[in-house]
């Protein structure tokens, strides 16, 4: 049978949790142990005097029992004679919105509750926007809780004239609005006397027989996620067909090159066709050099291939995206480089550029959810901190390296040193600048090539247009970072004295030169000694209030975990940090 999923969604206590249950209950879909259990615990942690509290059914958690809200995404999965379901019963609280975004991201159809009594309230119209973001076309408006308003026939159609206002500016298409106790079972799978005024389908009614959205159909795409071989006699490309028929003879093509699929292999032998959804290796009657997050695509309508694309993006973290700031992005069965351009906060929705460092195959999110969507990822603790739609590529994906004939490796032999990013991170007042300063000197007596980025001196004309919110101060430091890769290429041994405070940044700045060619300098002087220095009297200023964003005072400093050097300047004068730091350079070979 046709599998439909679906997610119910709303806000705080308008009886989503209840509907579920109630519906699995009416469909007789329970098994006796179920219900058994569900009858010891409405007696023990029920809202509803010892009646059955159909919630319980769904609301796992302790924390959600204890509160009576539903915080984590329960999936349930049941059955009619008509269709198969997968539902999922997502957070109704603002702070849970990105649970919603999870569950609704899989769905194909969405029941959005609200209180009759209450009506169309700011969550609805949120979970109703993301529906729309997140692809869902099919919506059933659930009015519940009309038991308390007597079955009014006017409260019905004011809340559902109200609803479809507001969402008419929204892709959805089409709305069906139930008139419903899911308490009472009104209207849930069964038609109610009790609302003799309304003709339209119960809800189970509507899900049995709503469209299925799933985007089967159109040309084919095999996402390839592992190359299979066995021996030398075999060579195949295992994954799933995400969309469309492949079939053996089938053209196709991956990487610029077509081929033809020669053999669909399975466990359980060869296959004529593949459809959507199958899980199967594809031999081709051509060597193409493919891998791992490639797409076999219908050689006539290929995906495009981009970097850069305008796209939605949810935050799911607490802390904001900075714009600037290196993230990771999984798109497909591919991990890339990721950048964005606009700040958003925890639950925020935004329309971003956004920027991958490597071209990926794509096509836009209403066309195909898996090749239009992408995770990010925090580059330091692999955490999913948001998820992204792309609505289509930007001009920007055109561009490419232009090829050049002397290179960093002529520069090196040139300059007679291998070249390095020198980078002293520390507080203000530590003594940075003077210790670059004093390195500086000693290589270029030593007859080295070098350059000095001194964080004040850049303030000046580089970064002149920045300030000290943590989103300058991730800019500041990624336009350092690519000033000091380029003059790595240059063949440069390159000194950078900047606070720097945050490790993303400070691991970004390592990423982009190679290996060998970064040393981390950690200049540490305790707070309270580099305030009683305070040479430029900035701590005064941020502890009087005039200077906002100070690192160490209001502003937070990541110390590093592993650097190449550590200087204590309680114990070491300004000279001998200096020559620790050649010393360390000597043994990295590069002076």
């Amino acid at each position: 049978m046709e599998l439909l999923r679906f997610i119910t969604c709303g806000s705080v206590d308008d009886g989503k949790s209840t509907l579920i249950g109630r519906l699995l209950y009416e469909s007789k879909l329970l098994y006796a142990d179920h219900l058994a259990a569900l009858e010891a615990d409405s007696r023990r942690v029920g809202t509803r005097g010892g009646e059955l509290d159909f919630a319980l059914l769904v609301d796992g958690l302790a924390a959600e029992r204890e509160q009576g809200i539903t915080i984590d995404v329960a999936y349930r999965y049941f059955a009619t004679e008509a269709r198969r379901f997968i539902v999922a019963d997502t957070p109704g609280h603002e702070q849970y919105t990105r649970n919603m975004v999870t569950g609704a991201s899989t769905a194909e159809a969405a029941v959005i509750l609200l209180d009759a009594g209450k009506g169309v309230l700011s969550q609805t119209r949120r979970h109703a926007r993301i529906a729309s973001l997140l692809g869902i076309r099919h919506i059933a408006l659930a009015v519940n809780k009309l038991d308390l308003l007597g079955y009014s026939q006017e409260v019905f159609d004011d809340v559902r004239a109200e609803f479809a206002e507001f969402a008419a500016e929204l892709d959805f298409a089409g709305i069906t609005c139930v008139p419903m106790s899911a308490t009472e079972g009104v209207n849930v799978v069964g038609r109610s006397e009790l609302t003799p005024w309304y003709d339209g389908p119960t809800l189970l009614q509507w899900l049995e027989t709503v469209e299925v959205a799933a985007q089967r159909h159109g040309p084919s795409r095999f996402l390839v996620q592992w190359v299979n071989r066995p021996d030398a006699t075999f060579r195949g490309f295992s994954g799933r067909v995400l969309r469309g028929t492949l079939r053996q003879g089938d053209e196709v093509c991956a990487g610029g090159r077509t081929s033809t699929v020669d053999r669909i292999v399975t466990m359980g032998g060869d296959l004529a066709e593949a459809p959507t959804g199958s899980s199967v290796t594809v031999v081709l009657a051509d060597d193409v050099d493919a891998s791992r997050g490639d797409v076999l695509a219908a050689a006539a309508e290929p995906p495009g291939v981009a970097d850069s694309f305008q796209a939605h993006l949810v935050w799911l973290n607490e802390t904001g995206l900075l714009p600037g700031r290196q993230y990771l992005a999984k798109i497909g069965a591919r991990t890339v480089g990721f950048t964005a351009t606009k700040a958003l906060q925890l639950n925020e929705i935004g329309v971003d550029k956004v920027h991958f460092d490597a071209p990926v195959p794509f096509e836009g999110y209403r066309t195909n959810r898996d090749l239009g969507s992408f995770v990010v990822l925090d580059r330091l603790t692999n955490a999913t901190v948001g998820a992204g739609m792309i609505d289509f590529a930007l001009a920007s994906s055109n561009l490419r390296w232009q090829a050049v004939t002397v290179d960093k490796q002529a520069r090196i032999a040139r300059n007679g040193h291998r070249p390095c990013v020198v980078w002293l991170t520390g507080l203000s007042g530590a003594g940075k600048s003077t210790i670059a300063d004093l390195v500086e000197k000693a290589l270029h007596a030593d007859g080295r090539h070098t350059f000095l980025l001194d964080g004040d001196n850049v303030r000046h004309g580089l970064n002149s247009d920045l300030g000290f919110t943590d989103a300058d101060r991730v800019e500041n430091i990624r336009r350092i970072a690519e000033v000091a890769a380029l003059m790595v290429d240059a063949g440069l041994i390159v000194l950078v004295s900047f606070i720097s405070p945050f490790r993303a940044e400070r691991a970004l700045a390592r990423d982009l030169v190679g290996e060998n060619e970064f040393c981390e300098v950690f200049v540490d002087t305790p707070l309270e000694v580099a305030e009683q220095r305070d040479p430029k009297g900035l701590y005064r200023k941020a502890r009087r209030g005039e200077l906002a964003n100070f690192t160490g005072i209001d502003s937070p400093y990541e110390t590093p975990e592993n650097p190449e050097v550590r200087l204590d300047t309680t114990a070491l004068s300004p000279e001998a940090a200096a020559e620790v730091v050649v010393a360390r350079l000597r043994t990295l070979g590069v002076c």
